[in-house]
């Protein structure tokens, strides 16, 4: 696996534990509302996204329950478990402090640094 791939499988723990931890929310919603934060930057096709979520629900960093829609219709919906919680501030640490180096090595202050040139 590329460094590339390790970078967005990371972050996209992050951005979606994060979600979790404001508000249950199903895969739909999800995807949707991480485009809308990011402005579009960060986009997960929900196909794409699910995998992430099996892998999170198989590691027990995540739980899910059905939900009846309409008559028939169901749709999962996705919940932070105490193990998610830890491992959210875990990575969340991780990424900031890897910023923190990557900005100090391009020599810059903040993101808002690069918008500026």
């Amino acid at each position: 696996m590329s460094i590339s791939e390790n970078l967005k499988r990371g972050t996209a723990d992050l951005l979606l534990l994060t979600l979790l931890k404001e508000e249950d929310m199903y895969g739909y919603q999800l995807s949707q509302e991480l485009a809308r934060r990011s402005n579009s930057l960060f986009v997960i096709q929900e196909g794409s996204m699910y995998p992430t979520l099996y892998r999170m629900l198989g590691k027990k960093l995540i739980s899910d329950r059905k939900e009846l829609v309409g008559k028939r219709r169901t749709r999962v919906c996705y919940h932070i478990e105490q193990l998610g919680l830890k491992y959210l501030e875990d990575i969340k640490n991780e990424y900031i402090l890897l910023n923190r180096g990557v900005l100090k090595v391009l020599k810059l202050k903040s993101l808002e640094a690069l918008e500026e040139k």
